[in-house]
């Protein structure tokens, strides 16, 4: 099942998509708003690029787990994509996967400039990851499939 990861922010959304056997997600592109039509079409080139069947979106958590004014927006957001794409979303806990994905990239040497297009489609990455990850735990070492 391929599972589409997105990082949801006022100025850009971060895309991510995982492979075929849900092990490993991938960055694939930072999507720039403009309004909430062009958002969700660009959202929908990607559902029928990679045949998605589930969306995962990060949701952003305080530190003491209650849901700031960010989530409402999420909430907003994920049920738009529900009625437009007629597919789950899962609203996943993506506390500093922001600050984790600017740390990844200085480390790496990326300069500040075109860290700017790069730090959302890794959170994405990091967001989705981090759900595969989960479901791989949740199915134990006699599961249905091969986790890492």
């Amino acid at each position: 099942m391929r599972i589409l990861g997105l990082d949801y922010g006022s100025r850009r959304i971060g895309v991510a998509v995982c492979d075929e056997l849900g092990m490993t997600a991938q960055g694939v592109a930072t999507i720039i708003r403009k309004n909430r039509e062009a958002d969700l079409e660009a959202i929908a080139g990607f559902i029928r690029l990679y045949a998605v069947e589930k969306i995962v979106i990060g949701y952003p958590l305080r530190f003491d787990g209650s849901a700031g004014t960010q989530c409402e927006k999420i909430d907003r957001f994920a049920k738009r994509l529900e009625s437009r794409f007629s597919l789950p979303v899962t609203r996943w806990d993506e506390t500093l996967s922001t600050k984790e994905a600017e740390g990844i990239l200085r480390e790496i040497g990326m300069r500040r400039k075109k860290r700017k297009g790069a730090v959302d489609r890794l959170a994405a990455g990091i967001i989705l990851q981090g759900y595969l990850d989960s479901l791989c735990e949740k199915r134990g070492p006699n599961g249905p499939s091969v986790c890492p």
